[in-house]
């Protein structure tokens, strides 16, 4: 009974089949490769790594336009957000004061220039001194110079647009009392716009008067190209930074001041390896790609970095020459 029972053990134990040597099994890692499967070699590539730098458009060229004398405003024919023509009127002040002056002074001129000619005369005549000649002449030449004086003032009622641009705001209605110096109205020029940004000192080095700068604007949304215009040399002691000023040539574009932008400041180049971002298996935190060896695929941690399009930067977990999945499975 007990050797009965000592033999269906061994047998239940395999003792009774044949034996597999140690180290003699073979199985390869990782799941068969699927067919018509896409795979990409992956390959270092030099790469110049950029910094975003927050921005904010304005105009190159911004125009305040003010008064240059005390009068009541008669007619504002321009608008906020208006496009206007250089030279196109946008407001007309009360003129009727310096219409009584003009009147008065080129009475006078009259008078002057008459008592000129008449003293003139005289001493054609030698019935006149040449001083009383030289004082009609400078009474005569001093009627003019008011004259002219006060037809300059009166243009000055007459404000016109210095260039082609847009109205940002006005600052005044009809009936309102303008004083000299007072801002009235404010234009830009569409045609030359820029981003200014508060760069920090460690990426001024790779910027240069001049040189060009990748940018990007999100209202227009927009990716254009612009070149360094001004670096203010003053650095602020509370962020470290230079303000930086592009200039961006794409009238037709219409950018707006005010609007977010942003450059992008490249520094110096290193060696980075890129993957399609869709080669990514994201499980939770963790990511994974398909790494393909002798027609098998294994599941490969690795650790991306930044996008670029439509690839992405393979920080570790993958070696150059490394062949992976073109599309996570």
């Amino acid at each position: 009974m007990h050797r009965v029972l000592i033999v269906a053990v061994l047998a239940l134990a395999g003792c009774g089949g044949p034996k597999i040597e140690p180290g003699r099994v073979d199985h390869a890692p990782g799941r068969p490769l699927p067919p018509g499967a896409s795979v990409v070699e992956l390959a270092l590539e030099s790469h110049t790594p950029g910094v975003d730098v927050v921005g904010t458009v304005s105009a190159a060229e911004r125009v305040k336009i003010a008064s240059r004398l005390q009068a009541e405003v008669r007619e504002v024919r321009a608008n906020a957000g208006q496009r206007v023509a250089k030279d196109q009127v946008l407001l007309v002040l009360d003129d009727r004061e310096i219409q009584e002056q003009l009147a008065a002074a080129e009475a006078q001129l009259r008078q002057a220039e008459a008592d000129y000619n008449r003293t003139r005369q005289l001493f054609e005549a030698r019935s006149a001194s040449e001083q009383e000649l030289t004082a009609a002449e400078s009474a005569f030449h001093t009627a003019r110079a008011q004259v002219d004086r006060i037809r300059v003032l009166r243009s000055y009622t007459v404000i016109t647009a210095p260039l082609d641009g847009i109205v940002i705001e006005r600052r005044v209605e009809v009936g309102d009392l303008a004083a000299p110096g007072q801002e009235l109205m404010s234009l830009y020029d569409p045609s030359r716009m820029r981003v200014e940004a508060a760069v920090p000192v460690r990426l001024i080095p790779y910027l240069s008067l001049g040189a060009p700068v990748a940018v990007t604007i999100e209202h227009p949304a927009l990716m254009t190209t612009g070149i360094v215009a001004e670096i203010v040399g003053e650095i602020d002691p509370r962020s470290r930074s230079q303000i930086v000023r592009v200039n961006i040539d794409r009238p037709e574009a219409d950018l707006l001041p005010g609007a977010f932008g942003r450059l992008w400041v490249e520094t110096t180049p290193r060696p980075l390896m890129m993957a399609p971002a869709s080669a990514i298996r994201r499980v939770g935190q963790l990511e994974f790609v398909g790494l393909v060896r002798d027609e098998r695929v294994i599941d490969r941690l690795v650790r991306t970095g930044p996008a670029r399009g439509d690839r992405i930067e393979i920080l570790s977990g993958l070696a150059d020459g490394d062949a992976i999945l073109a599309e996570a499975r």
